[in-house]
């Protein structure tokens, strides 16, 4: 059955010898890991590889089986054209590390529009603004509503969160209570838009503490979460 569907590449891996396996979360039915045969094959010349960067969005028409763990594509196009997210070495770090934490997370395979119009939209903004050195903070933050533990805002007068239930608390309970500057920085990021990300003015070193603090949130209640492989780089990036 040919299926049309929109499509934004997380991940893609080497198979065999010339094909590539690209896992994408797609508007229709969530994640889809599709398998591109003699995509690697240089002499056959394949220019569709070119379309499978990290964080494409793409449309594509794509031969389903049911019951198949790799599904396989037959049309595929540009549904939005990048001009900075590839080729800027910031944005593209941005890429590389959210790609990967959005290929561990999202694991469900049935549709999700909000989510899919929520990861859509905001690298379309990303790749039109100049500044944007707070972007991923807000996005992992922002994504939590879309998992299921977004911080429970009605109570941010309190000067203690609990990372382990998602709580603003008057008193230090466990380990994983946190206060000061990150405590502060939550704050300010509840609730804003991402165009009054440019209001928050965060130094290197605040960005990685408030990052290390998300990936503690992420893995206190994503069982299966680990940390990004590519971490180290992007901190070395933006240091």
């Amino acid at each position: 059955m040919l299926i049309k569907t929109k499509v934004i590449v997380l991940s893609k891996l080497r198979y065999r010898d010339n094909d590539l396996i690209v896992k994408c979360f797609t508007s229709h039915r969530g994640v889809v890991s599709y398998i591109l045969r003699g995509a690697l094959n240089s002499k056959r010349g394949n220019s569709k590889i070119a379309y499978f960067q990290l964080l494409s969005q793409l449309q594509i028409e794509e031969q389903y089986r049911q019951n198949q763990s790799l599904q396989t594509i037959k049309e595929v196009r540009l549904d939005y054209n990048y001009t900075t997210l590839h080729t800027n070495l910031l944005k593209s770090a941005i890429a590389m590390f959210l790609a990967e934490m959005l290929a561990s997370v999202l694991r469900e395979e049935e549709q999700n529009e909000l989510l899919y119009d929520y990861i859509e939209t905001t690298f379309r903004w990303l790749d039109t603004k100049d500044e944007f050195s707070n972007f991923h903070l807000l996005f992992l933050l922002n994504l939590t509503k879309h998992l299921g533990f977004y911080p429970d805002t009605s109570d941010t007068n309190q000067m203690y969160f609990n990372l382990s239930n998602g709580l603003f608390e008057a008193h230090k309970k466990e380990t994983y209570s946190i206060s000061g500057e990150n405590l502060s920085i939550l704050k300010q990021l509840l609730g804003i838009t991402f165009d009054a990300l440019e209001d928050i003015k965060l130094n290197s070193k605040q960005r990685q503490s408030f990052l290390a603090m998300l990936l503690i949130y992420f893995e206190l209640h994503l069982g299966s979460f680990r940390k990004p492989k590519s971490l180290q780089i992007f901190n070395q990036v933006f240091n």
